[in-house]
């Protein structure tokens, strides 16, 4: 279903009855990333999953965002619905959205971050020469007689360079993804004061059991399950056991 928030179509999905839980997807996923999960917790829990702005069938943000709009964006969906106290679930960056979403408004029961995004990664140096190989394309180009084929000769570069997940994604999008993936939150999660399940898959090449750990240290309240054989949706790679170790997680917040 679908509803205006911010003057943008967002698409939605919303089964179940009792204590809510909000599921907010990776980069590049959609509301169909976590269907196992939602039907499952929708037995004991109302269950509201999103199309993030700019994914699946929700409208693109009208201009770059960073995880800070993508989490006012979360908490209008939020107070429009009229949704209290949820536990947030996120995947990779919905696991960023959710951290920060908990350190700035605070208005949440539990959060699982699942395979999360939110510490900058360490880059190698094969990134740099990337970044540095474009930029210096980008200041050639600016020469008499070769300015005019810049934005040609720069699309073909990119189109080279970039990552798949990069390339995908439209131009507003193409600067998010920057944006958002080069943003470390670890300033706000000893912020984050409810309590947190951390699951990261052990490997998890995107975002590795290292970033887990050092989550499980800056967050006041968490604690770290590492599953064996699972990459980075570990939350699929072994469905069953993530389902079980939410469940136990979730024992208390059950309707009945």
């Amino acid at each position: 279903m679908f509803i205006n928030i911010q003057d943008m179509k967002l698409n939605y999905k919303v089964d179940g009855e009792g204590a809510p839980i909000i599921l907010l997807h990776g980069w590049g996923a959609n509301i169909q990333a976590f269907s196992p999960v939602h039907n499952h917790l929708a037995k004991h829990h109302k269950v509201y999953t999103l199309d993030l702005p700019g994914f699946g069938e929700s409208e693109e943000p009208p201009k770059q965002w960073g995880t800070e709009e993508y989490t006012d964006f979360l908490h209008d969906f939020i107070q429009k619905l009229q949704i209290e106290n949820p536990i947030l679930m996120g995947h990779s960056n919905g696991g960023r959205i959710s951290i920060f979403y908990a350190a700035k408004y605070g208005n949440v029961k539990k959060v699982i971050l699942v395979d999360s995004a939110g510490i900058k990664p360490k880059r190698k140096l094969e990134y740099y020469l990337k970044v540095y190989t474009y930029k210096a394309a980008k200041q050639m180009l600016k020469l008499p007689g070769l300015n005019r084929y810049s934005d040609e000769i720069l699309s073909k570069v990119k189109s080279k360079m970039g990552s798949t997940d990069y390339k995908n994604v439209s131009g507003v999008m193409q600067q998010t993804m920057v944006k958002v993936v080069n943003e470390d939150l670890q300033h706000l999660m000893p912020s984050v004061k409810v309590p947190t399940l951390l699951i990261f898959g052990e490997n998890d090449t995107a975002t590795p059991v290292s970033d887990g750990k050092l989550m499980e240290r800056l967050i006041p309240d968490a604690g770290l399950v590492v599953l064996k054989n699972a990459g980075h949706f570990a939350y699929l790679d072994q469905l069953h056991q993530f389902l079980v170790i939410v469940d136990k997680f979730l024992e208390k917040d059950r309707e009945g």
